[in-house]
């Protein structure tokens, strides 16, 4: 007697298949998200842990967003020859030994050491993470699963973050490594058994990687990133400052108002996700001038707390719709460098994230007020729209050779 498997019972097991896998690369990205932004919030304690000042307790910060810049196109260009899901796996593997190491840490020294490693693997795993996921579905949904894959980093910021803050206030801030560490072995375990195996591609190498370096779309995208960005971060960077000082709104409200321009990245990274697979370039046109836009909006309702309120979730909201459609734009712009072009993505986010809050910094020290960071962003996004129609032109002149991300065998179980 033989047994038959319907085709709608295959189709759903095969969705399950697809949920999972995606679910084991955002739970990656999730851990990634918990330990960059959590240290935000429990750097007074770190200060009096280590018995730095508040300048050496930035440089942590600091630390692990240069691991970031230099780990994403390092760690993407000599893993190229390594199967992606290898990648991963020892990507997750190292971020998680590099967060125990944090949480051992004898003095100032080797804490500085152990961020700089710990952000090393960020952009790197987000890259590769994002190639697989496009390379799971039909590239009419690729933005879809890039956008899934980032959403375990906004997710981060309305529960990791929050929860892991909580425990290091309440039962020493230590823990948040070893919760980091917890979470990078749970991906370690999920990507293992539900992400599929793809062989590397067999011209795979290091010069091939490289080579995406060569590509001008590549450069503009990333610029896109560096200059559109900034403003987002120059508005996050001081949002307390705006909020107590400006709209008024007292210091134990602002962890609500934090999570608020989370939960806003959500819904933005999820509909950004859905807007690039329309169009790529097209998202990018309306988001930029929207983001200025809600920038200028922020600027001016920040004087009242309901409206700054309403105005962090949006300025989140906003500012996370552009990702899926840069990250996608990558993937095009170097369909045979894929891993490297989508980790400097996050190498620019960090560069956005630098840039962003020393000119928000810089205005607010000449003395034009918080609300002046959101007014800079405004004029960052405008020149960021400019770089993108510039890149855009260009592509009508001499369009792109596309691929699809994934060029290799067709994936199979391990």
């Amino acid at each position: 007697m033989t047994t038959t498997v319907s085709p709608s019972a295959t189709a759903k097991a095969a969705r399950n298949h697809l949920g999972l896998a995606i679910l084991a690369l955002a739970m990656g990205g999730f851990a990634i998200g918990t330990t960059e932004f959590a240290m935000m919030g429990l750097l007074k304690e770190i200060e009096e842990g280590l018995g730095i000042s508040t300048p050496e307790a930035g440089n942590l910060i600091s630390a692990y967003a240069l691991g970031v810049v230099i780990g994403a196109p390092v760690f993407a260009a000599f893993g190229a020859k390594l199967p992606r899901k290898h990648l991963a796996l020892g990507l997750m593997l190292f971020l998680s030994v590099a967060n125990l190491t944090s949480f051992i840490a004898p003095d100032y020294g080797f804490m500085l050491l152990s961020r700089f490693a710990s952000g090393l693997p960020h952009g790197a795993f987000f890259g590769v993470a994002a190639v697989i996921a496009a390379g799971l579905v039909a590239p009419t949904k690729r933005g879809w699963a890039i956008s899934m894959v980032m959403a375990g980093l906004t997710v981060s910021n309305v529960i990791g973050v929050p929860v892991a803050t909580w425990v290091g206030q309440t039962f020493g801030w230590r823990l948040l490594f070893v919760i980091v560490g917890a979470i990078g072995l749970l991906t370690v375990a999920m990507v293992w058994k539900f992400v599929p195996f793809e062989a590397a591609h067999p011209e795979a190498s290091i010069r091939r990687e490289l080579g995406a370096l060569k590509r001008l779309q590549v450069w503009l995208a990333l610029l896109i990133g560096v200059i559109g960005f900034g403003g987002f971060f120059a508005v996050y960077t001081y949002i307390a400052h705006t909020m107590t000082s400006v709209a008024g709104i007292p210091e134990n409200l602002i962890p609500a108002v934090v999570a608020l321009y989370g939960l806003g990245m959500v819904v933005g990274n999820i509909f950004g996700g859905r807007l690039a697979d329309k169009s790529v370039m097209g998202t990018i046109y309306w988001v930029m001038p929207g983001i200025a836009v809600a920038l200028v909006v922020y600027a001016i309702a920040a004087h009242w707390a309901w409206a700054a309120f309403i105005m962090a979730f949006v300025v989140g909201g906003i500012g996370s719709m552009l990702t899926p459609a840069l990250q996608t734009r990558l993937l095009d712009a170097a369909p045979g460098a894929a891993s490297l072009a989508s980790s400097l993505n996050h190498s620019a986010l960090n560069i956005a994230n630098a840039l962003g809050a020393f000119l928000g910094g810089t205005v607010i020290a000449w003395g034009w007020g918080y609300v002046a960071p959101a007014l800079v962003g405004a004029v960052l996004a405008i020149l960021g729209l400019g770089v993108a129609l510039l890149s855009g032109l260009l592509e009508r002149r001499k369009p792109l050779v596309t691929s699809p991300p994934t060029d290799a065998a067709e994936p199979t179980r391990p």
